[in-house]
């Protein structure tokens, strides 16, 4: 039997592109059985649409148009097959397919006897899980791991579909985040080809914007530029994705903004081909604090990100601009962003990095050639809120607070390992504050979720809690 595995691009209910890229596939592939990744509304992220009776139906109707086309391939779509104009659901899973007996399900059991084990499941993208998820499927029947293309909110679909023979040796790897149509062949043992992180998070993300925005209707994008690590590398990442025409970077200097800060900016700017605006802040500053004591404190630093946040939402409203908010990881577990400041966004790539995988990404998109200035790299990390500031002087140094973080946030690591690495005064600092900034994080943007445990997705601390 000649079987096919396409890997394509789905949308959330988007029943009409699903189908027509379906159909389009199977017009041109010559195979017995052509399998395709799971398509039902919840299996796209498809959430409190599963309890709408209209979109339910619109399913249906999905895969009866299919049906109808009557092609003489066997159509696998997750755990429906459509054969001779007809829709079967598995029977316990199984189905008969050209005298094979064939199990799919969305969850690998080692015991079932089959002749091919489909396991039809949309996988979300973290990162440093991906080989470890393939080396974890141990088979001793011909298998073939299906995912799909795409976004579900925070979630990335990313692909990655496999194959593995009866001796659990790789057939078949496909890429990431790359559409793809492969026919299988058992006897064809490959090497696993794997990636560095950060090649994996600048497809991720980079694919994530675009879906983002093909999915919403924005065609262009605007930023705060600062000269800062964060927002230089969003905006190399937005250039990467939708390509440079379409990013704006706004340059909103204030009476405390260092000359690099503008000088750095305007070489990026350069590097990636991008226009840009500048919108001094000091006379909007200068103009609500007339008759009012200047006291240099969070009120007047928190004025001069909200000031910001104000420009920037023009220009999104004014241009129809998605407007790219720009707040790492390490900053959103401290709280280290002012509300209707400069966490205003209406999407955010690197939110889910900590401070330390930025720096790594930066570098690795400057492997080849200096796209993000080096100056920007090396610079201390500073709000520029108030004249000589670095975030350093509110926040441990990064990586002794990533690595916490990682620990406690995403690894799950007992407090007490992480008390002898570090000693529990800062290690219950920390998480104090990681608990206690997680109302403004609920109210941030929607972003990428580049990890298991997200704050996008995955992590939530109670707001209302006296337990830490």
């Amino acid at each position: 039997m000649k079987i096919a595995v396409a890997q394509i691009r789905l949308k959330t209910a988007d029943f009409k592109f699903n189908a027509e890229n379906i159909i389009k596939t199977v017009e041109k592939c010559d195979c017995d059985l052509i399998i395709f990744p799971q398509s039902d509304i919840e299996d796209l992220g498809g959430k409190d649409l599963v309890l709408d009776e209209t979109c339910r139906k619109k399913q249906h109707e999905f895969y009866q148009l299919i049906a109808d086309k009557n092609f003489k391939q066997n159509i696998l779509i997750g755990d429906i097959l459509i054969r001779n104009g007809e829709i079967e659901v598995a029977d316990y899973g199984f189905f008969n397919i050209c005298g094979e007996k064939i199990f799919v399900s969305d969850t690998y059991l080692d015991d079932v006897q089959c002749d091919l084990y489909v396991l039809a499941k949309n996988r979300y993208f973290a990162i440093s899980t991906y080989k470890d998820f393939v080396e974890s499927i141990e088979t001793n029947c011909n298998l073939i791991y299906i995912n799909a293309i795409g976004i579900a909110d925070e979630n990335i679909l990313a692909g990655g579909s496999f194959a593995k023979n009866t001796n659990n040796e790789l057939v078949l790897q496909m890429p990431v985040c790359k559409e793809d149509i492969e026919t299988v062949d058992f006897s064809r043992v490959i090497e696993f080809h794997e990636e560095t992180d950060e090649a994996q998070i600048l497809e991720a993300v980079t694919f994530a914007l675009k879906e983002y925005c093909e999915n919403t209707g924005f065609k262009q994008v605007v930023l705060g530029l600062s000269g800062g690590i964060d927002s230089a590398l969003t905006a190399a990442l937005a250039v990467k994705s939708i390509g440079a025409d379409n990013v704006l970077g706004i340059m909103m200097p204030s009476m405390y903004s260092s000359e690099g800060s503008i000088t750095d900016s305007i070489k990026l700017a350069e590097n990636l081909g991008i226009k840009t605006i500048t919108e001094p802040i000091t006379p909007l500053f200068e103009a609500f604090m007339k008759g009012r004591d200047k006291l240099r404190d969070l009120a007047e630093e928190n004025l001069q990100a909200r000031l910001r946040a104000l420009i920037l939402m023009f220009y999104s409203n004014r241009e129809n601009r998605l407007l790219l908010s720009t707040g790492n990881k390490s900053e959103s577990a401290m709280g280290f962003g002012t509300l209707y400041g400069d966490l205003a966004g209406g999407y955010n790539l690197i939110c889910d990095l900590t401070k330390t995988n930025v720096y790594k990404l930066a570098n690795y998109i400057n492997k080849d050639k200096e796209v993000i200035p080096q100056a920007i790299i090396d610079k201390a990390p500073s709000a520029e809120l108030h004249p000589g500031q670095k975030d350093q002087d509110r926040l441990p140094e990064y990586a002794i607070l990533d690595d916490i973080i990682e620990m406690y946030v995403e690894q799950n690591v007992p407090l007490e390992k992480i008390y002898e690495k570090y000693g529990k005064p800062l290690v219950d600092e920390t998480i104090k504050k990681i608990y206690r900034m997680q109302f403004k994080r609920n109210q941030c943007c929607l972003g990428a979720r580049l990890t298991e445990r997200s704050f996008l997705n995955g992590v939530s601390y109670p707001i209302v809690q006296r337990y830490i």
